[in-house]
């Protein structure tokens, strides 16, 4: 699978990714909710790493525990994944609520170690910290204060924000102290809201950008006829059938859309990894395979004038 370099932290990622908050899930359910298959889950990672994914990513609040105790476990039976993969956790968001203070930044890091079985980490993510003003969170005795000394005492080499909500995001993004941003609901072929602030401040600091939510809940891995939004979203019948215009030009030249809507993403200088969910071996395989399909630049200069943001596509 292709590489790119993650921003100013200089490390080299594959362009796709494996979001692992639903990995062991084979029916939708809620992300809090406890109820992944272990063993499956664990499948799921190994098919990942197996199929060329250097960057997991998961957080607490994915079944309550349950998605960094799969990771942990897939890593502790597969010892060589160390050096082939690196995993990516988020604290502060612990699912029955939010604590971003200093002690809670760090209570929530030493119990991801112990789930993970993992003593240090690339990157940490400060989650959702949505509700709590942005110079509280940012203060030495708040929650980048408590990332600072796990970085000064060399638990965590680069620190990240994370949140679910573009608005929520921005201003974290946009302080330029974060090495690494999760981006969800902002960036795909359907929804460019990244480009007004995100991206922006994002190349002005070489903020390395791993894009969430590229595969649009799966319309932009199946294409239209197959799809099945399962309530999550609101796609316009307009929407769906640009997807379905786009769907045949990748027919045209022989192209997965799946392939397509990843690689797309990471076509921006500023985001190094799509990192869609994966709830199986066989999903997390294909979206790993789809990193490395070769797509020739004619087929992007054709898309191009396809590319539009859907306000109302993307809607809840």
């Amino acid at each position: 699978m292709r590489t790119k370099t993650l921003g100013r932290t200089g490390l080299d990622v594959s362009i796709v990714g494996l979001g692992a908050m639903y990995s062991g899930k084979p029916t939708n359910s809620g992300i809090s909710t406890p109820d992944m298959e272990f063993e499956l889950g664990v499948k799921t990672i190994e098919a990942a790493v197996e199929n060329g994914c250097t960057i997991i990513d998961t957080a607490y609040v994915y079944s309550r525990g349950g998605s960094e105790n799969i990771v942990g476990e897939a890593f502790r039976r597969n010892p060589d994944f160390k050096d082939k993969c690196r995993v990516f956790t988020k604290a502060g968001y612990l699912g029955e609520g939010r604590d971003h203070s200093f002690d809670g930044i760090l209570k929530s890091f030493e119990d991801s170690q112990e789930r993970l079985g993992m003593e240090k980490f690339e990157v940490l993510y400060i989650h959702d910290a949505g509700g709590y003003p942005v110079e509280e969170v940012m203060a030495d005795d708040g929650a980048m204060g408590a990332m600072r000394k796990l970085q000064k005492d060399g638990f965590i080499n680069y620190i990240g924000i994370a949140c679910n909500d573009p608005p929520v995001n921005t201003p974290f993004i946009e302080t330029g102290e974060f090495d690494v941003a999760v981006v969800p609901e902002a960036w795909s072929m359907l929804n460019q809201r990244g480009a007004e602030r995100i991206l922006p401040a994002a190349e002005k600091f070489n903020m390395g950008i791993f894009c969430a939510t590229p595969l649009e809940i799966g319309l932009l891995a199946t294409g239209p006829a197959n799809f099945s939004d399962e309530g999550r979203r609101n796609f316009s019948e307009a929407c769906l059938a640009h997807v379905g215009k786009i769907e045949d030009l990748c027919n045209q030249y022989e192209i997965p859309l799946l392939a397509a809507a990843l690689q797309w993403c990471t076509r921006h200088p500023q985001i190094a990894c799509a990192i869609p969910g994966g709830r199986t071996p066989e999903e997390a395989a294909t979206n790993a395979k789809a990193g490395a399909v070769d797509i020739p630049e004619a087929f992007w200069t054709d898309l191009e004038p396809m590319i539009r943001h859907w306000e109302k596509g993307v809607d809840r």
